[in-house]
């Protein structure tokens, strides 16, 4: 099994609603990103998935992130924006973009250097 991975950043606003703390009030991140994808085998060159297509398509998504109050998005209206729930997120936009054979294994997202989240699907 073969892994290859790439990372992406973008610097976004939010805010925990119902948190008790800190977090409950507007603060930005530089929110790292990770993206996994999981290959059984190699394509003719060689490779599991082009690095080049792997960075465009999370660029892409964390692109649309960038700078922006995240509470205000409609995927995160109803929902907090929190470290898990943006793992999830980029990983459901990001899965489906991944060509075959390859497949997405995780996403995770860093809020901080020490802290983050992960996220995968069976």
């Amino acid at each position: 099994m073969f892994e290859v991975a790439t990372r992406r950043h973008f610097d976004a606003a939010h805010c925990l609603r119902g948190y008790q703390g800190k977090c409950e009030r507007l603060h930005g991140h530089r929110f790292e990103v990770e993206a996994v994808v999981r290959a059984e085998e190699l394509d003719a060159t060689g490779i599991a998935l082009d690095f080049t297509l792997l960075k465009r398509l999370l660029g892409a998504i964390c692109d649309e992130l960038d700078h922006r109050n995240l509470n205000e998005l409609p995927p995160f209206q109803h929902e907090n924006a929190s470290s898990e729930g943006l793992a999830r997120y980029i990983y459901r936009r990001l899965a489906p973009q991944i060509p075959e054979p390859a497949r997405l294994r995780s996403v995770t997202v860093w809020e901080s250097p020490e802290s983050w989240a992960r996220y995968s699907e069976p």
